[in-house]
């Protein structure tokens, strides 16, 4: 049975490693935008399942083919969608190598250089974002995941103060936790709250013309509530890169005993740049933090970090035993199921490992400097011409870029610049106007790729500009 066969696995691997490698040369010089669309793909891609086998070397040349055609490159310089990171060349190689070795990181018994790499990793996370030494590191997929996991160490750990056992009782009868958000947070916030049985926000706190949290309505709502209280703040608005008032607010939740949760996805990388630290000022006074590592750090996805000030709390919320588990021993390794809510998963913490071992702390810091520098740059030049507005402060790394003062025009500019293929942004609404978002995050993006991007999107706005 060919497809039960070992032989021809040298040959896969060589045959991934030529498409993966001329894939990533070509970033620079092919399309952004995806060659074929989902209806292409529905009729080119194989869907019928068939009886007989297929040789696996056939199988994968297929999907390559189809693959590198149905992609957005978004391992290239010139995409600025959707805070998408790139793929630094270290955390490719570790990325690769952990599918290779295709290791269960669910118990140190099961990978050892999982459990290790995740160990040092989370111990370097919290050096360079400047957070507790002692917190609570679990590798998760996603910011979803990491807010997720930290909102249910909160539920844990607020009902344990009143006396409430949520792992033995579950939540009906429990005393109601009081959640209150920004009224311009992430969605992946109420996602989280509704995966933790804690419902919709029960109070949503008003936002400045930049998104930032107004911490006097934030009072205002602490003072009227008793109880288990959790306040979620965050660290870089997905669309002007905005920064909540984090002392005051952590300020405010300490005189409340209301937990804090930093939706840091990619805002709270700041923290490890000498210039842009100042953002974060405050943020080690919360109780958790969710960051990803697919997006600033640029490892390949899925990677992101649920990181909690009380270990007894997240330890007491995921743990898990069973008794074929082989666990702990004299050396306390790292068994990461009980830090987060999945068991069985992949090595992502080798990519994370990898890409820090691999920059430093000043590749890092590099890293998220250039990225601003390059935003600030986009604003400078756009800003420049005619009829074209930037509608945020460029505090980070995000842009938001109206044309023409009107949402026809800005959202044919968008599609117009997508479809034209140098570069690729996305679009999306800021107090009620269209506008074209541009994110910064990948470690390849030069002036060059700026400067021929922004030629690009002012050529497109005056065309359609004079169609109109």
């Amino acid at each position: 049975m060919a497809v039960l066969s070992k032989a021809g696995v040298g040959q896969i691997l060589e045959l991934v490693q030529n498409h993966s490698r001329e894939y990533l040369e070509q970033a620079d010089t092919k399309p952004v935008r995806a060659e074929l669309g989902v209806p292409e793909l529905r009729t080119l891609m194989p869907s019928i399942l068939e009886q007989e086998s297929m040789r696996a070397l056939d199988v994968v040349n297929q999907l390559a083919e189809l693959g590198e055609m149905g992609t957005l490159r978004t391992v290239g310089p010139r995409y600025f969608g959707f805070v998408n990171g790139g793929a630094l060349p270290a955390a490719l190689g570790a990325d690769l190598l952990a599918v290779a070795w295709d290791q269960n990181a669910a118990l140190a018994a099961m990978s050892p250089i999982a459990s290790v790499s995740e160990d040092i990793a989370a111990r370097w996370l919290l050096q360079l974002l400047k957070l507790p030494q002692h917190a609570c590191v679990g590798f998760v997929t996603g910011a979803q995941g990491a807010s997720t996991t930290c909102l249910a160490v909160a539920r844990h750990h607020l009902l344990a103060q009143h006396g409430w056992d949520v792992e033995d009782k579950g939540l009906f009868g429990a005393p109601r936790i009081t959640t209150i958000v920004g009224a311009e947070r992430h969605a992946t916030i109420d996602t989280a709250l509704r995966y933790n049985g804690l419902g919709k926000p029960a109070r949503v706190v008003a936002a400045d013309d930049q998104g930032r949290l107004i911490v006097a309505d934030l009072k205002s709502a602490l003072c009227e509530y008793e109880g288990p209280v959790i306040v979620c703040a965050q660290t870089g608005n997905v669309n002007t890169g905005a920064y909540d008032p984090i002392p005051e607010i952590a300020s405010l939740c300490k005189a409340h005993n209301a937990w804090l949760h930093i939706d840091g996805a990619f805002g709270l990388w700041a923290a490890a740049s000498k210039e842009y630290t100042h953002l974060c000022r405050g943020v080690e006074q919360a109780d958790s933090w969710a960051v990803d590592g697919h997006k600033w750090l640029n490892v390949p996805y899925d990677s992101a970090y649920a990181i909690t000030a009380h270990p007894q709390s997240h330890l007491a919320t995921f743990g898990s035993t069973a008794s074929y588990y082989i666990m702990g021993g004299t050396d306390a390794p790292r068994d990461s199921m009980n830090l987060v809510p999945e068991a069985s998963r992949r090595a992502r913490g080798l990519a994370t490992w990898a890409a820090i071992r691999s920059l430093g702390r000043q590749g890092v810091d590099d890293l998220v400097s250039g990225c601003c520098s390059m935003a600030r740059l986009f604003a400078t030049l756009l800003a420049q011409e005619q009829g074209v507005e930037i509608l945020n402060e460029v505090v980070i790394n995000q842009v938001l870029v109206r044309f023409g003062d009107s949402d026809t025009h800005t959202q044919a500019v968008i599609q117009a610049v997508q479809e034209e293929g140098t570069c690729w942004a996305g679009g999306s609404t800021w107090q009620g106007k269209a506008v074209m978002r541009i994110s910064v995050s990948n470690w390849s993006t030069r002036k060059t790729d700026v400067e021929r991007s922004v030629d690009v999107m002012l050529k497109l706005h005056r065309m359609l500009g004079n169609v109109r």
